[in-house]
């Protein structure tokens, strides 16, 4: 059976995760308030920001940078974007 949780990015009910995405009480309210299809999109844009703007997220620094941007983006608030970065083009 599907879980259902109301996503806080959505603002309705979505097919919820099937684990916490990390360890700790972060990833149980990660879990209980944001969606399979918030998170998948979370991390498309985290992998872009990782690679566009060539971070270490072996440093501290890199890793609460992303941590603002996962927030501000569930809460939809304006995130960053890599100078210069063109989605690729799906309807091919």
């Amino acid at each position: 059976m599907t879980r259902l949780v109301h996503c806080r990015k959505y603002r309705q009910e979505l097919e919820g995760l099937d684990a916490p995405p990390m360890p700790g009480p972060l990833g149980q309210r990660l879990l209980e308030t944001v969606s399979k299809r918030a998170w998948q999109e979370w991390q498309s844009l985290q992998t872009m920001l990782i690679n566009e703007k060539h971070l270490n997220v072996r440093d501290p620094e890199t890793r609460r940078y992303l941590a603002e941007q996962r927030e501000r983006f569930f809460d939809n608030a304006e995130v960053d974007s890599a100078t210069g970065y063109v989605a690729p083009d799906t309807n091919t």
